[in-house]
């Protein structure tokens, strides 16, 4: 055989040789991506996921080894969120459920009271009996209605209906509303305006804002005492308007302030106020969802017995607000 043949052969089998090794190795890199992909399996997609350790050679495996990890840190990441939501959420049920059973405990208990002494009874203990039932029931329809509104705010997609309005004049309209309710309680009720804020126009879906508001009086109502003021305050925040509910009340615990609008928490946390007033705890969820919808972020300031200040932005109206009068001031408003 000649010079020629022998070199030809001896470069097939080195040729060979070499890709037999290379095989090996890329075997052995698939094995090991394997064998952690399927720990990473067997653990619930939880923890660090890493291929090939050592170096890389920079070839289609490594790069398909990159991508496979960044997709492991997402399910990992995604793993956790919903391992949290679903334990939240199991203490939500758990909080709502309690909050669900305390009026219905009560106004069975009455009603069945009626029943069993209905032929003992005068009309007046009769009466009480029944406005009692009637308080309850009201209650728990206000936490039932808290319920849906929230998990309907909740839902994917959700866009709010947004149109353009004045938000002084919604300001005094809301405050309109809890006039006869701030008299009983001797607080006043005020719009406080910045200056040039007069004619502020908000571009938002009307109804959500005034959720906002009018949970956030009421909030404030319940917790400023006789002789105290809840105040809508108003201004131009850079390119947002912003708005602020402040009260001279009892202001909050500093530990109940972190969750303070979680969806996920009582009402009992910010004070004994709260308990029996038919609110389960959702009412700052649902106004910083509203909020959240458009485009802003709720926050709040309570230094305990110094009152409390909510704060809120909202989007302005795209066009510049038509010139005119100050939205005048409610003379019970302003007294």
């Amino acid at each position: 055989m000649s010079d020629a043949w022998l070199w030809v052969l001896g470069g097939a089998a080195i040729a060979v040789v070499a890709a037999a090794w290379v095989a090996w190795l890329q075997g052995r890199r698939l094995r090991r991506m394997s064998a952690a992909l399927a720990a990473f399996e067997r653990n619930g997609y939880v923890g660090p996921l890493r291929l090939d350790e050592g170096h890389r050679p920079d070839d289609d495996t490594a790069r398909l080894a990159a991508q496979v990890e960044r997709l492991g840190d997402r399910l990992t990441t995604q793993s956790a969120e919903l391992a949290d939501s679903m334990r939240r959420r199991s203490e939500l049920l758990a909080n709502v459920s309690h909050d669900l059973r305390t009026p219905l405990a009560a106004m069975q208990g009455y009603l069945e009271l009626l029943l069993l002494r209905q032929d003992n009874l005068d009309s007046a203990e009769a009466r009480n009996y029944l406005q009692t039932a009637t308080r309850q029931s009201e209650r728990l329809g206000r936490l039932v209605a808290d319920l849906f509104e929230l998990t309907r705010l909740e839902s994917e997609g959700l866009e709010p209906e947004a149109e353009d309005f004045a938000l002084a004049e919604l300001a005094y309209d809301v405050l309109q509303k809890f006039q006869l309710d701030a008299d009983r309680r001797g607080v006043k009720l005020e719009v406080r305006l910045d200056p040039g804020a007069a004619g502020l126009r908000v571009r938002a879906e009307l109804g959500l804002v005034e959720r906002v508001l009018a949970g956030l009086i009421e909030n404030g109502l319940r917790h400023t005492p006789a002789g105290g003021s809840v105040a809508i305050e108003a201004g131009a925040e850079g390119d947002r308007v912003e708005v602020r509910v402040v009260d001279t009340g009892e202001g909050i615990a500093a530990a109940a302030l972190p969750g303070l609008f979680d969806r996920y928490d009582r009402a009992e946390r910010v004070g004994g106020a709260n308990r029996g007033s038919g609110h389960g705890g959702l009412g700052l969820a649902i106004a910083r969802r509203i909020v959240e919808l458009h485009g802003g972020q709720l926050g709040i300031e309570s230094p305990p017995g110094r009152g409390t200040r909510v704060t809120f932005d909202l989007p302005p109206a795209p066009a510049p607000a038509t010139t005119g009068a100050a939205c005048p001031a409610s003379p019970k408003l302003a007294a």
